[in-house]
């Protein structure tokens, strides 16, 4: 049901204020949280250790909280308990110095961090059903806030210190936490529900069942999401050793976050543009092409030994990320009924950012250290080949199955 132009305006816009602020919590996790443990004295290794359990809490919690999201009808509530956990916990690493305590609460912190994304573009996405548009209108303003504080809080934390990273977190947290009691909340459509997409208050928290397996037993899902996992192992090489190999190259602190601002920026006329003509492509060609893309842009890695080059190469995030990531939001949408929308957003973070995050920080390491940059990045161009293969092989599947049976049919 749609409100009046006022409210439908503020209420979008005070969405978009939110994707904005919450990426600026990623860039910090990502980004500057190893820099805030170097500060405290932390090797190498528990740096590493650190790192890697994001991406096995990610696991539980992304599936737990969109579950739970999915089977009460809510977001804005799990985001308000989601956020009310990451300032506690953010306050809880601010104070602590021993490692033992900072594996706890930095589990903690993560528990409630990961999910969430996978629930902002849900609710994203439901909006702008709600109102007409496209969800990239909202969601682009994630890669803005991204761009955003990437610059900034490099040059805060050069101001004031690796040990104002938790403050940052904190600050930004708090804020997200305002925003959210601004925002409308979505509701599950259940099948039950009318054919114009609208659902009663009463109807969403009814549903019942196992949500996680109606969705993982549909074949088009498992393929799916093989072909996005093969090709997040590629991009999850990039991610994790970007800033090692521009350290190996020789670069400064300033330069990789120019590198890292680049490939944010150059994301966002892809989204606009795909929000505007990209329902005019088929999904399985696009993430084909964006698969293509990839092997190009990691080819090209293999062969940079300059930080410049490396930093032009980064905007081809564009035609790679760019084009994938709202492509396969779409693609998602249909193929997985909107009653699971949460929990099948989830089942796609924790493929394309955590089981991919777990296998390729372990053997992307081991083949980077062994066998050197150029061998590291020919082996993440050979994952998106094959993610290459698997998307354009299940396109021309489905047409070939279409055509016969348009035959059968005549």
């Amino acid at each position: 049901m749609k409100g009046t132009p006022g409210i439908s305006y503020s209420d979008q816009n005070w969405l978009r204020s939110f994707m904005f602020t919450i990426f600026g919590t990623s860039v910090l996790a990502v980004s500057y949280f190893p820099l805030f443990y170097t500060h405290l004295g932390f090797s190498s290794s528990q740096v590493g250790f650190l790192y890697s359990l994001g991406p096995l809490i990610s696991i539980l919690s992304n599936l737990f909280w969109s579950m739970i999201s999915d089977r009460l009808g809510t977001i804005k509530k799990i985001m308000i308990i989601l956020l009310s956990g990451q300032l506690i916990s953010a306050m809880l690493l601010s104070r602590a110095t021993e490692f033992s305590s900072v594996i706890f609460i930095l589990s903690v912190f993560y528990f409630f961090y990961y999910p969430v994304f996978p629930l902002a573009d849900t609710m994203a996405i439901k909006t702008a059903q709600r109102h007409g548009r496209n969800f990239i209108s909202i969601r682009v303003f994630g890669s803005l806030g991204y761009a955003f504080f990437a610059l900034t809080v490099g040059y805060v934390l050069r101001a004031l210190g690796s040990s104002w990273s938790m403050t940052l977190c904190i600050i930004i947290v708090i804020t997200a936490l305002i925003i959210t009691w601004r925002l409308q909340d979505v509701q599950n459509a259940t099948p039950d529900a009318q054919s114009d997409g609208t659902a009663s208050a009463n109807d969403a928290p009814k549903r019942k069942g196992n949500g996680l397996r109606e969705i993982l037993l549909k074949k088009e899902v498992l393929w799916f999401f093989s072909c996005v996992f093969i090709l997040a192992l590629g991009h999850r090489m990039n991610e994790a050793f970007l800033t090692v190999s521009l350290k190996e190259m020789g670069a400064g602190e300033e330069l990789i976050g120019w590198a890292l601002l680049a490939s944010a920026l150059s994301e966002i006329p892809v989204f606009f543009a795909l929000s505007k003509y990209g329902d005019k492509f088929k999904e399985l060609p696009l993430l084909a092409f964006a698969s293509l893309m990839y092997a190009v842009r990691f080819l090209l890695m293999a062969r940079a030994d300059d930080p410049g080059a490396v930093v032009a190469i980064q905007a081809m995030h564009s035609v790679t990320f760019g084009i994938y990531y709202v492509t396969a939001v779409r693609y998602i949408t249909r193929i997985i009924p909107d009653h699971l929308r949460a929990t099948g957003l989830a089942i796609f973070t924790v493929v394309w950012s955590s089981a991919a995050g777990l296998l390729s920080g372990t053997f992307g390491g081991m083949i980077f250290e062994e066998s050197g940059r150029s061998i590291f990045y020919r082996v993440a161009m050979v994952f998106s080949i094959a993610a290459f293969a698997g998307f354009l092989g299940k396109h021309l599947f489905d047409s070939g199955e279409t055509s016969q049976l348009d035959k059968i049919t005549l």
